[in-house]
């Protein structure tokens, strides 16, 4: 099994995944920075160009989401996704809550601040990014009053994938407010297991780096 990824970005879901599932693969860096993302080696693999990917045997799988739901149900002993159709339909329920209602309009906001060329960045979009980001956190820090988890009485691959989101919108200053989900977040991020955090990942590239 190989996971193609690059420390910083969603890559971190699909490592902390694997990392809990404590199953052995190997790690390829895919550097973005340096444009590795769009060589033809690696677009045989994501024509998309974007990372992460996951190989096992003849399988390639890309999108985050679509690949921690993989290996949580290849590994169903590991307990990372629940048995119960009703719980089973709650994971699914949040993992599609932070991959569009949290994510996109993180998105949004690194496109108009850091990524699209100064000619094409809306400022006024950021605003409204950060607003709709806030109104859905809301909804989550409701959602996490008395709870641990996200759903029922353990972890799921739900809960990497939304710590991942929420760290990412600390990152930009969005979870002042929010005193559940930074508890939660921290809380997940102090598993034995547990990935890098985005600053620690970025703190690491940068050290290799220079």
């Amino acid at each position: 099994m190989r996971l193609y990824e690059f420390a910083p970005t969603r890559s971190i879901r699909v490592r902390w995944t694997l990392q809990e599932l404590g199953v052995d693969f190997e790690p390829i860096t895919v550097n973005l920075a340096a444009g590795e993302h769009r060589r033809a080696e690696f677009l045989a693999i994501n024509p998309a160009g974007k990372v992460p990917a996951l190989v096992d045997g003849d399988l390639v799988l890309t999108e985050s989401v679509a690949i921690v739901l993989y290996l949580a149900e290849k590994y169903p002993d590991k307990g990372l996704l629940p048995t119960d159709l009703k719980q089973r339909a709650e994971v699914n329920r949040w993992l599609l809550f932070a991959a569009t209602e949290l994510e996109q309009p993180l998105w949004r906001i690194v496109r108009h601040t850091r990524l699209y060329p100064e000619n094409l960045r809306l400022p006024g979009d950021v605003a409204i990014a950060r607003q709709e980001f806030k109104e859905m956190a809301e909804v989550l820090e409701e959602h996490m009053q008395g709870r641990r988890f996200l759903v029922g009485d353990r972890v799921s691959v739900a809960d990497f994938v939304m710590a991942y989101t929420l760290d990412w919108g600390n990152e930009v200053g969005l979870l002042e407010g929010f005193p559940r989900l930074l508890t939660y977040m921290e809380r997940m991020y102090a598993r034995p297991n547990a990935a890098l955090r985005i600053a620690a990942a970025f703190a690491s590239l940068q050290a290799a780096a220079g």
